[in-house]
């Protein structure tokens, strides 16, 4: 059955690859991967093209993130082609063929369905083309795995709930299954509750559907009418704690409820530190860095300096209290005020500049 439905998601749309690789191609047309000086081959020669294949793009968060990524794949010389998958699977497995077609020599593979990337993933490796994923585990010793620190960031949050409101409290939790980063924070909720037994998930809702923060504020404002009696909303992904927020806001509980989440950008920043705002604390990285590190995992991989097969980069805890005392409304204030968001020495080598 699963090779069945694979053999269905190729040829489903061969007439939307053919429109999205000749976007691509003048897309990437002008593009100039010049040499790096004093770097190794290939990149003292230039001419290295490499993808960035998504699956979500919905988000200040993944924004972020590709504008990390092309700031650092300039710095290198790279000629940086991104595929936006808009959280399709068939549409991220096809731009993977894609970028195997148009002869790329690394793939970076942000966030996706593991059971329709594997496959493909494998026949880009058996051309010779790297790969490295960020945020998904495509269970493969050949391809180095780059996440946040999943655990620590929710352990992080979940330690700021209980500072909060003590270890009894009714919950509600925002959830998909399936999505690597997802499922590691998953993990450390179930066992913070198995320690926290006076802690009562009350209520479980969570969707990747576009847009993803008003279809979560749909299903919230129903959880919320269920059940009243809820304090503390556990909602591990920025968008997610959008959506938890306005359904909030819309039924004037922002005085009743503690929202913590995962990942920042500006616009977070913003809705964190609007008056009474319910939305208290975040935990994350820099997805900017987060998207330099991706390029800088393909480019040592290319020069055939192995990185580690699991690069971790380690999140940072950031309250409403800190934006407000500290008077942080930008990602680039929150970098000035807290360093170890600024920057991280992931997957880093005496020949790879900074990106500015």
């Amino acid at each position: 059955m699963k090779s069945f439905l694979l053999r269905k998601l190729d040829v489903s749309l061969t007439f939307r690859t053919l429109a999205l690789t000749a976007a691509t191609m003048l897309a990437g047309a002008a593009v100039h991967a010049a040499p790096l000086k004093g770097a190794p081959a290939p990149f003292d020669k230039g001419g290295v093209k490499i993808a960035l294949v998504n699956y979500l793009s919905t988000g200040d968060f993944f924004q972020a993130y590709e504008a990390g990524a092309q700031k650092q794949a300039k710095a290198l010389g790279i000629d940086l082609r991104i595929y936006e998958g808009r959280q399709d699977a068939a549409e991220q497995r096809e731009q993977i063929q894609q970028a195997i077609s148009l002869g790329v020599s690394a793939i970076i593979v942000n966030h996706g369905l593991p059971e329709s990337l594997k496959d493909v993933v494998q026949r880009a490796l058996d051309k010779g083309i790297k790969v490295v994923a960020f945020d998904v585990d495509l269970g493969n010793p050949k391809v180095p795995q780059i996440e946040q620190s999943d655990r620590d960031l929710a352990a992080l949050l979940l330690d700021q709930a209980v500072k909060d409101n003590g270890d009894t409290f009714a919950a509600g939790y925002v959830y998909v299954a399936g999505f690597a980063p997802l499922d590691r924070r998953d993990a450390v909720w179930r066992d913070f509750k198995a320690a926290h037994p006076k802690v009562q998930e009350k209520a479980r809702w969570g969707t990747v559907d576009n847009p993803i923060a008003q279809s979560v504020a749909n299903q919230a404002a129903a959880a919320y009418r269920a059940h009243p009696e809820i304090r503390v909303v556990f909602a591990p992904y920025d968008e997610f704690a959008r959506g938890a927020k306005l359904a909030a806001d819309e039924a004037n509980l922002s005085s009743k409820l503690r929202i913590y989440s995962a990942d920042i950008s500006t616009s977070d920043i913003e809705a964190i530190r609007a008056p009474n705002s319910a939305w208290v604390a975040t935990a994350a990285t820099n997805p900017a860095v987060v998207g330099a590190v991706s390029v800088r995992a393909a480019a040592l991989l290319l020069a055939g300096q192995t990185p580690e097969h699991r690069i971790v980069v380690k999140p940072t805890l950031i309250t409403r209290d800190d934006l407000v005392k500290n008077d942080i409304k930008t990602i680039a204030e929150l970098g000035d005020k807290f360093p170890a968001f600024r920057s991280s020495d992931a997957a880093t080598a005496a020949w790879i500049p900074a990106a500015d």
